[in-house]
């Protein structure tokens, strides 16, 4: 079962935590979370699985930001989420999937007990012009049935920022010895 608006209220600050939280997001059974002010692209011409790969930071202008086709953004919502009991969900609005943005390309179910910023994976169909502070996903939450145990993992756990894939720590043995000499390489460590 889904969550009604009234009930996501009801539940605000107990199980639901979405700082900050603005009454005037809240629809008949979802709240809108809005795009924060940046944008990440990746630099590498063949993304490797295996090994981490190099992105390129752009601030979103005032007056808006092009997307290009065929080229995949990473963003993330202003709003940071906590669930706790239920199972959070992402999805594009329709507004916005009407003019050809692909707001999460497949990642749009969370865990239960997620906390952090959602990283948006968004694809645009022609050239769109995008906004800080837009309304740019809904998050929703379903029940659960059965024992409950809630997400933990290192990797997109209690993040802060737009989290590019990670799934090279999955995959190669040595990725933590990788990412922390990019990490110096780029001044980020």
């Amino acid at each position: 079962m889904i969550l009604t608006g009234d009930e996501i209220r009801t539940r605000v600050g107990k199980e639901i935590h979405i700082d900050p939280f603005d009454e005037e997001h809240l629809n008949p059974n979802s709240y809108n979370l809005t795009l924060h002010d940046e944008v990440m692209t990746y630099e590498e011409v063949v993304l490797d699985m295996r090994s981490p790969n190099r992105v390129r930071r752009i601030k979103i202008p005032e007056d808006g930001l092009v997307l290009s086709p065929n080229q995949l953004y990473l963003a993330r919502t202003a709003e940071r989420t906590e669930t706790h009991n239920l199972v959070p969900m992402v999805e594009g609005r329709s507004s916005v999937a009407r003019l050809g943005l692909f707001v999460h390309v497949t990642a749009g179910f969370g865990n239960v007990g997620f906390a952090g910023f959602w990283t948006l994976e968004m694809f645009a169909v022609q050239p769109v012009r995008i906004y800080a502070g837009v309304p740019i996903c809904q998050i929703f939450y379903h029940t659960l049935v059965g024992e409950i145990s809630e997400y933990c993992s290192d990797k997109y756990q209690d993040n802060n920022d737009i989290q590019p894939s990670l799934l090279y720590q999955e995959l190669n043995p040595d990725a933590e010895m990788q990412d922390m000499q990019m990490r110096l390489q780029f001044g980020r460590g």
